[in-house]
């Protein structure tokens, strides 16, 4: 059974797939998969900021 940690885990494993095959296109020269990777990075600092916090919710006892 997969809790909410575990959710927001595999969707940023997922996205972070995606933003790596960006990074590969703009290695090559493509500029706009650049701006594809920084807002992937941006959207799974978000997430890691809430695995953070639902981490220490349960830790302390309080499910969020």
């Amino acid at each position: 059974m997969e809790n909410e940690v575990t959710k927001t885990l595999h969707n940023i494993s997922e996205q972070l797939v995606d933003a790596i095959y960006d990074a590969e296109k703009f290695a090559g020269g493509n500029s706009s998969a650049g701006t594809r990777v920084r807002k992937a990075m941006q959207n799974i600092k978000s997430l890691a900021q809430n695995v953070r916090l639902e981490v220490q919710a349960q830790k302390n006892g309080i499910l969020a």
